[in-house]
């Protein structure tokens, strides 16, 4: 089991709100990804989170959950992933909901366990996005901007790029990897086939698999590159 993020190459993102059987999650788990994160934008509850855990924890696999409501975090993950969205003028999304849930659980935290991210959202017909009120960039210079506020201004050790359901701007994705010189460059969004997962793997340091698990498992297994 591999928690070093620095090493990380692919992830699968899997959503407690969707069903995947047995077999699935078995082959997902020994595909040779370097974690499964768990996650989503809507229905996540702490009853699904802590049973599609249980069922990933059967595997020698880095288990991580990336929070989107501080009423399902659930105790035993390996790590968790905290995003902050840099691209809206809504606070809470920035530190307003982390405030309360530092507020209420700060005390309790293991932070050697705690991964902060830059979340950057650029997919405007993403349920992400509609909900944070994720503002549209007009060119690759506004990702940049964001990549140093990240990687120097705000000293996060991810930066995440997420297209959400859609495969994005790889040369913009590019732009930004090499503008940072700590943080690592995660991208998701919209990786379905092992080309499109070689193309977004050399803009980005580690790319992140998901919707296309729940619609096509073995081009989902093909983004695992050897």
């Amino acid at each position: 089991m591999n928690l070093n993020i620095s090493a990380w190459k692919h992830v699968f993102k899997l959503d407690p709100d969707r069903s995947l059987d047995e077999s699935a999650l078995e082959r997902l788990c020994l595909s040779g990804t370097d974690a499964i994160m768990v996650g989503g934008s809507s229905g996540v509850t702490y009853d699904n989170t802590v049973d599609l855990m249980s069922r990933i924890r059967r595997f020698e696999v880095a288990c991580v959950q990336e929070i989107s409501t501080d009423e399902a975090v659930v105790p035993g993950f390996d790590l968790y992933f905290i995003p902050s969205v840099l691209n809206t003028e809504q606070g809470r999304w920035i530190t307003g909901r982390h405030h309360q849930a530092l507020k209420d659980y700060g005390a309790l935290l293991d932070w050697s366990r705690v991964v902060p991210e830059g979340y950057v959202i650029l997919n405007p017909d993403s349920t992400a996005a509609r909900l944070t009120g994720a503002q549209e960039l007009e060119e690759p210079e506004d990702l940049k901007a964001y990549a140093r506020l990240a990687d120097k201004l705000f000293r996060l050790p991810v930066f995440y790029v997420e297209y959400s359901g859609a495969f994005g701007n790889m040369e913009w994705v590019r732009q930004a990897k090499h503008v940072l010189e700590e943080a690592r460059l995660f991208y998701g969004g919209g990786i379905s086939s092992e080309e499109q997962a070689r193309q977004a793997a050399e803009a980005a340091h580690t790319i992140v698999v998901g919707n296309i698990i729940y619609e096509d498992l073995e081009r989902a297994l093909s983004t695992v590159l050897k």
